[in-house]
Order: structure tokens, then C-alpha cells, then sequence
């Protein structure tokens, strides 16, 4: 068991002054401004009820997908100014989790004990994962112990991998608690010959986003993930599809680049997608503090949730992944007025019985408390100095 002590609730540093690129490309530029209450109780690793169900997603006019979405190098994050009821829900949950976190300290690792007696059992993983241990799909893989389940993995239709045993396969999952906030696809780092598929589903899915919470290779030369993005020097080609970079902003944590991606035949206006990098997010730890991991959710808490799931990927697809979606799961169902939200146990068993392992280690699940707490003295603070202007 990892010592509580060794994380601990600071307020975070200033950030430094963002360094921009543009990305002269041939094309159109693309601008992307980075700006129900239900509980359902599941055991980690089993079956969830009814709650929640998974469909597919909404029809997406053409040429209407992305027209909400504007972004710029020089953009700035927007404040949110809060409704009386949102406050008054933001200064109940501030309470419960820093009583918690400040001086329930065992609670909380009892919770994550709980978590991790109820893992799932390798047998039990072979018997809902058989589409991704068929033969045919096993080298599609990263890790062979992290898969998805059959019930709730992304299938791609059509798929570059037209053998019948292949069944559209990507290693990928949707990942939803209920209605009104956002869902996710949580994914591995691609690995260089599912690029085309990974992107297959970028269009599929009509994901305006993606989130990588990795670095391409750590600091022992290990591979955590593929280039799949970077495309800088002019467009790159996957198959049957081309990305391209419009934009590139830096700053001391964070890169945004604005993808444009599209089927290299196809006729309709290109998906643009923001694509969110956090590089210095250390394989099975946490970062330093919070800020820049709550400056990617504010670059997505106003996004449509008609425009498709928000792609989350680490290596695995289920440490770094899990935790950034529980915090931002946690702060929107907040603002929502679904204070259930405060039992993060019971957030993270659901996700976990929709991807196995998701938090996986009790730092990761103790900065999930951190993160949120620091995001919701956050709002109300910005919440104050707007009424004070």
C-alpha cells in the first residue's frame, strides 16, 4: 500500500507564458476556441445495471460537426461564471471532500482497498474479452492484460481488417456514468500499425478531442506510445486518411495542436480536432500539482455533447486515463447538481467495470481528490471575483 503522506494538497505555482506556432499548411485554417441526476452502484470489474447503457452515438449533420468548436493559437480560457445553484453545490461538495481528504485520511484508503479486492479475476477477463484475445486481434494489443470488454468497446464499421473474426476491433471503450456530461473513449497509446484504425474512429465517433496523458517514450527509452499526430512538417497519410496541423501552442506543460483529419477521397468539410497533449504525467504516478491537468478540463467543459465522446489515452489507457476522467466526470456532475458525485469510489468501480484497472494506483486515486478540490476553490474563487467586479 502506498503512504498516504506522500501526497499532499497544495496550491499550485503560476504557469509560464505559452509559446505559439502557426502551421503554414495548403487549406483552409480551422479555428477551435479551447474553451440527471443518476447513481449506480457496481461492483469494480462486474456488469453494470441498466443505468447505464451504451448507444451509439447521435447523427451528425454534415458540415455542421465541428461549427461550435473554435479555437485559436492566441485563444484564452473562458471563466465560468456560476448560477447560485451550481455555487451552492460547488461549496457542498468543497466541504465534504476536504473534510474527507484533511482528516479521514483511512477512509480513503479503505476505499481504495475496496477498489482493489475487487479487481477482476483473470478468468473473468477471458470470458468478456473474447473479441480482443481472438487470435486475429491479439497483436492489436499494447498490453495483453489490458483490453476491453465485448459489451462496451468501440467497433469500427467499416474497418481496414475486413476478416470476419476481426469484428471492426480497436482497443478502445466508452466510458459514460449517465446523461448531460461527457463521455469519453479511453484507448491505449497507438501502436504504429493501428494508426489508421485509431483515427478510423476519430471520424467514426466524430471525437472533437483528444486527450494523451503520455510521453512517445519514457525516461528508460521504454515505447509508451506511437507517433499517430505529429504532423508538423505537412500532412501525414494512414491508409485511407490524411491529418494535417493547423495550429501549435506550447506552454511549460501542456502542447495543443488543431488536426484537421479526413478520408483523402472524401468531398465533406475535414473533422477538426483538438488534440491536448500532457507529456510530463509520469507512468503510474501524478504529476507535481494539479494546474495543468485542470487547464485540459477547462479547454473541454464547454464543448457540445452532441459532438461525439472525448478521447482519453495514456499508455495503457487506464492509470493516467482513469483519473482524468474521474475528476472531470466529478466536476461536471457537480455543476449539474448530481452530488452522488461525491462517492468517487463508486465513480471509479463503474468505470472500472467498463475498462479494467481504470485509477490505478492510490496516488492516482488520492489526486483525484486533490485535483477536484483544487478545481472547485477554483470556481468559486473566480465566482467571487466576478460579483466583486
Amino acid at each position: 500500500m502506498i503512504s498516504l503522506a506522500g501526497q499532499q494538497h497544495t496550491r499550485e505555482p503560476k504557469r509560464k507564458k505559452k509559446r505559439t506556432k502557426k502551421v503554414e499548411t495548403t487549406g483552409s485554417a480551422v479555428s477551435v476556441r479551447s474553451r440527471s441526476r443518476r447513481s449506480a452502484m457496481a461492483a469494480a470489474g462486474n456488469p453494470l445495471s441498466s443505468a447505464v447503457t451504451f448507444t451509439e452515438p447521435p447523427p451528425v449533420a454534415p458540415g455542421t460537426a465541428n461549427k461550435s468548436l473554435d479555437f485559436s493559437a492566441d485563444s484564452v480560457l473562458q471563466r465560468i461564471v456560476l448560477s447560485p445553484d451550481q455555487r451552492s453545490h460547488c461549496l457542498e461538495a468543497l466541504k465534504a471532500f476536504k473534510q474527507k481528504r484533511c482528516h479521514s485520511p483511512d477512509k480513503i484508503a479503505s476505499e481504495f482497498s475496496t477498489l482493489q479486492e475487487n479487481r477482476l479475476k483473470a478468468s473473468e477477463m477471458k470470458s468478456r474479452c473474447l473479441v480482443a484475445l481472438d487470435s486475429t486481434n491479439i497483436s492489436k494489443n499494447r498490453y495483453t492484460d489490458v483490453i476491453p470488454f465485448d459489451n462496451n468497446r468501440v467497433v469500427l464499421d467499416p474497418c481496414k481488417d475486413y476478416r470476419p473474426s476481426a469484428k471492426g476491433y480497436i482497443n478502445a471503450s466508452f466510458i459514460e456514468i449517465s446523461e448531460g456530461v461527457s463521455r469519453f473513449v479511453a484507448t491505449q497509446g497507438p501502436l504504429a500499425h493501428t494508426f489508421e484504425d485509431f483515427w478510423e474512429m476519430i471520424i467514426q465517433q466524430r471525437c472533437p478531442v483528444i486527450v494523451m496523458l503520455t510521453r512517445l517514450v519514457d525516461n528508460y527509452k521504454m515505447v509508451k506510445c506511437g507517433d499517430y499526430f505529429q504532423a508538423e512538417d505537412g500532412p501525414r497519410t494512414f491508409g485511407n486518411i490524411c491529418i494535417v496541423t493547423k495550429y501549435m501552442t506550447s506552454d511549460a506543460s501542456l502542447v495543443l495542436r488543431t488536426l484537421e483529419v479526413n478520408y483523402i477521397e472524401s468531398e465533406e468539410p475535414p473533422l477538426c480536432v483538438l488534440h491536448i497533449q500532457y507529456p510530463e504525467w509520469p507512468d503510474h504516478g501524478v504529476p507535481r500539482d494539479t494546474l495543468a491537468v485542470r487547464e485540459i478540463l477547462k479547454r473541454t467543459y464547454n464543448l457540445p455533447l452532441g459532438l461525439g465522446p472525448i478521447v482519453v489515452h495514456c499508455s495503457a489507457g487506464i492509470g493516467r486515463t482513469g483519473t482524468y476522467c474521474t475528476i472531470h466526470n466529478t466536476i461536471q456532475r457537480i455543476l449539474g447538481g448530481d452530488m452522488s458525485a461525491l462517492d468517487i469510489v463508486n465513480t471509479v468501480a463503474i468505470f472500472r467495470s467498463q475498462r479494467i484497472g481504470m485509477v490505478q494506483t492510490m496516488d492516482q486515486y488520492l489526486f483525484c481528490y486533490d485535483a477536484i478540490i483544487d478545481e472547485l476553490e477554483d470556481l468559486i474563487s473566480d465566482d467571487n471575483g466576478e460579483k466583486n467586479l
